[in-house]
């Protein structure tokens, strides 16, 4: 045998020996290219309607966004008020404090002037009877 022979052998060999390992790793590749075809149409047929609700769901949100806009003037408009209504029941209460304090005042001064006119009219009498 010549060494072009031998070569030739242990070359045939070798490309044996890569085809044997190369078929299981061919047939795991096959397998594996199969199952993400599987996995790709699975995940089209569940995340069609998945995205179609989903954009159910933003123009929902977009109506309620839009509604909630809407009525943010009337919610301004009612704190303006409420702040006004506090401010206006702020000045009765004042105003009705006063009032208070000047009829307590008005009342102790009459008071005072009804003891001091009996006061006076018992001085009067007296001074008036003992003569």
């Amino acid at each position: 045998m010549t060494l072009t022979g031998i070569a030739l052998i242990i070359i045939a060999v070798a490309l044996c020996i890569l085809v044997l390992t190369l078929i299981p790793t061919i047939t795991a590749v096959k397998r594996t290219a199969s199952s993400i075809g599987t996995l790709s149409d699975m995940v089209q047929t569940e995340l069609k309607p998945t995205i179609q609700e989903l954009t159910a769901v933003l123009a929902e949100l977009k109506t309620v966004g839009g509604g909630v806009a809407e009525h943010t003037d009337d919610v301004k408009r009612f704190m303006s008020a409420l702040g006004e209504t506090g401010t206006n029941l702020s000045t009765i209460n004042r105003s009705v404090g006063t009032v208070t304090g000047i009829l307590n005042s008005t009342t102790i001064w009459m008071t005072g002037a009804k003891v001091a006119g009996k006061y006076m009219l018992d001085r009067y009498l007296k001074k008036r009877g003992g003569m």
